[in-house]
């Protein structure tokens, strides 16, 4: 029991509702009613083991620099809490069930399995050689909703795409703002982000901007597969939350910053995907 408990820990278990609600709701938009028990059943499980699999890659890969940064020396992996090997006998698990998930759901989510896997992987690297590592972990999240569109039709479509553009600039968005926690060690130990490149100042006008393309691709997306009221209600809310993370965390004040870039974020994939589907079934 300890040791599943600093697994939950590790991956922070609860955060599944970043990613989640938009893998739902890309289903649910690709039939614009709802997806099968099975369906969905095979969705969660994808995206839970999928989410379990990159955590657990970010924190082995990242465990030497992470037990340097006194911010994060505390961390599982960084303390040592856990076996090396075990963690990674659970990556191949984990893994193992994505690809199980994707092979039930249709020939097309199992081919494109690999490339999901890919990006997951490699997210974990970037921040050693590009400052465009919070955009490419947000192409991780956002594959959420184009596979959900995926695991639905089987079919590869274009329109799913911008609202994983969406989710990807929001990801970056709100990564960017917690990454100005560690500029001066990144600094230091030559690692590349925003904030290190840019400053803080730099990095949060970064964040607002790709915060301002997330709603812009939201506003595409209701265009596009002709959304109405709620979802849109859905939109101006996620809006008005992105614009509150941006009053509460400003250059030489970052006290907040842990609240505005999870504890918030955390209602913006279930706001979407709520007004979304009253809007589909209404």
């Amino acid at each position: 029991m300890d040791k599943l408990s600093k697994f939950l820990t590790m991956v922070d278990f609860e955060h599944s509702l970043f990613g989640l609600p938009f893998a739902y709701l890309g289903a649910f938009l690709a039939l614009m009613g709802t997806p099968s028990l099975a369906q969905f059943g095979w969705i969660t499980l994808a995206m839970v083991s999928a989410r379990s699999a990159a955590l657990c890659l970010n924190r082995l890969i990242d465990r030497e620099i992470d037990r340097r940064n006194p911010r994060t020396a505390d961390w599982i992996m960084a303390s040592g809490q856990l076996s090396v090997r075990w963690v990674w006998v659970l990556v191949f698990v984990f893994m193992g069930l994505l690809f199980l998930a994707a092979s039930k759901l249709n020939p097309l989510c199992f081919k494109l399995a690999p490339l999901a896997v890919f990006v997951l992987w490699i997210y974990s690297y970037t921040k050693r050689f590009t400052w465009w590592c919070h955009l490419i972990l947000g192409l991780a999240i956002g594959i959420g909703p184009v596979g959900g569109w995926f695991a639905v039709t089987g079919t590869f479509d274009w329109q799913p795409f911008v609202l994983g553009l969406a989710v990807a600039f929001w990801t970056a968005g709100f990564d960017t703002m917690y990454a100005c926690q560690d500029i001066e060690f990144d600094r230091a130990n030559h690692l590349f982000s925003i904030p290190a490149r840019f400053g803080e100042k730099g990095a949060l006008i970064f964040s607002a901007w790709f915060h301002m393309l997330t709603v812009v691709c939201l506003v595409l997306t209701g265009i596009i597969l002709s959304l109405g009221k709620w979802y849109y209600a859905g939109v101006a809310f996620t809006a008005i939350i992105l614009l509150y993370e941006h009053i509460i965390v400003r250059p030489g004040q970052l006290q907040r910053v842990n609240f505005a870039s999870f504890k918030i974020n955390h209602y913006v994939g279930l706001i979407i995907f709520i007004t979304a589907v009253l809007d589909i079934l209404n």
